[in-house]
């Protein structure tokens, strides 16, 4: 029995978790963690029976003991909780499926006690995976990518010598806007934003992709995950989104995981690696499918990408304002605040603004990002 722990419980990478483990009896959830869906996350505890659950304000918490008071769990609140969950003695997967740079702290914390973690929460990577991975190194812990795009570079790394690895290519769809010119990007609202052509995900990450600021993150992520020069990730547009990523050899051969557009699939491998087990679901059909095509990135249109590749290269504290800036603008683009291209925008400005840190702990990352949402809140 595979004991877990879930960071972000709620959210569409929480559920989709939660869906295996309810097809899957080699399975035992013992933490659950939940922003602020405390009806939903009453009625997880109630199906799995974790031992532990942790929300963020106190008030919530004190909600969901009254709500669960029948049932025997340890009901805790903020980052401490987080923190409790991410070391619980029993877990030896963490899945941090948490929005934010929230998720950094459990993380080490989960690392330092020997647990893998199947990582869906990219800003750990994007703003401390100079922290992440020696750390990973040290205590001989596996991360394990969930993001579709690095989990099919992961599969195809299997069995392969690293040192043979030319360059990455990671696909992506384009989102709802490809082949607009920036003009039409003008007048566009949230509800064409959240239109995602493929894929069923969070309001969050449905605008990142809109963006294509998701890809940008996902290149620097991409970047320590497997430990190859941002300069070595190649982005290529695939509408279809069947071919997940590439890796391409010094021998020329490419390496491609292809599969419908469904995140049960990365999270499950992630859950029962190295073993592959069954898997409800649609499976792809290449005669109804027909062809697969491709196309370059439209860097002028979608300059959040660029931005994204020049805030990897630059490093240290750098990507901590990309990431940072842009939680902000999705944020106040969902509530109506801001036009869409007001969000490259803000990501543009606090860049510009940015005197980098070389190689920032985990404090000064977290003060970058609090620096960063000051800057944007006073302009």
């Amino acid at each position: 029995m595979k004991k877990i722990a879930i960071l972000g419980s709620t959210g569409s990478i929480g559920t989709q978790t939660l869906e295996i483990v309810r097809d899957n009896k080699e399975f035992e959830v013992i933490g659950l963690s939940a922003g602020a869906n405390i009806k939903l996350l009453e009625r997880q505890i109630r199906e799995f029976k974790p031992r532990l659950a942790a929300v963020w304000s106190e008030e919530a918490a004190h909600e969901l003991r009254l709500r669960v008071k029948d049932i025997p769990v340890k009901i805790v609140s903020g980052m401490e909780g987080l923190m409790e969950l991410a070391v619980l003695k029993e877990t030896s997967v963490l899945v941090t499926a948490i929005v934010g740079m929230i998720g950094i702290r459990p993380t080490i914390a989960a690392i330092r006690m020997g647990k893998d973690i199947a990582l869906a929460n990219k800003e750990t990577l994007v703003t401390a995976g100079h922290i992440i991975m020696p750390l990973a190194r040290e205590y001989n812990v596996k991360i394990l990518p969930v993001d579709s795009e690095h989990s099919a570079i992961f599969q195809a790394l299997q069995g392969e010598n690293r040192s043979a690895v030319n360059k990455i290519i990671l696909t992506a769809s384009g989102g709802p806007f490809r082949g607009k010119a920036k003009k039409d990007l003008e007048s566009v609202t949230m509800e064409d934003a959240l239109k995602h052509p493929n894929w069923s995900m969070g309001k969050k990450i449905t605008i990142d992709s809109a963006t294509m600021v998701n890809k940008g993150l996902e290149v620097m992520e991409a970047g320590w995950l497997f430990d190859i020069p941002i300069s070595d990730i190649e982005v290529v547009i695939h509408p279809q989104s069947i071919i997940h990523s590439m890796v391409e050899f010094v021998d020329g051969a490419v390496i491609a995981q292809l599969g419908t557009p469904d995140m049960k699939l990365p999270i499950q491998y992630a859950l029962f690696y190295p073993d592959r087990k069954p898997l409800k679901g649609e499976k792809v059909d290449f005669y109804k499918l027909g062809r697969l095509t491709f196309e370059k990135p439209d860097y002028e249109t979608f300059e959040g990408l660029q931005l994204a590749i020049h805030a990897g290269r630059l490093g240290g504290s750098m990507p901590t304002v990309y990431n940072a800036a842009n939680e902000i603008a999705v944020s106040k683009f969902l509530k109506k605040e801001i036009p869409f291209p007001e969000i490259i925008t803000i990501i543009k400005n606090c860049m510009e603004r940015h005197k980098i840190i070389k190689n920032p702990n985990v404090n000064e990352i977290l003060e970058t990002e609090q620096a960063t949402y000051e800057m944007i809140e006073s302009r």
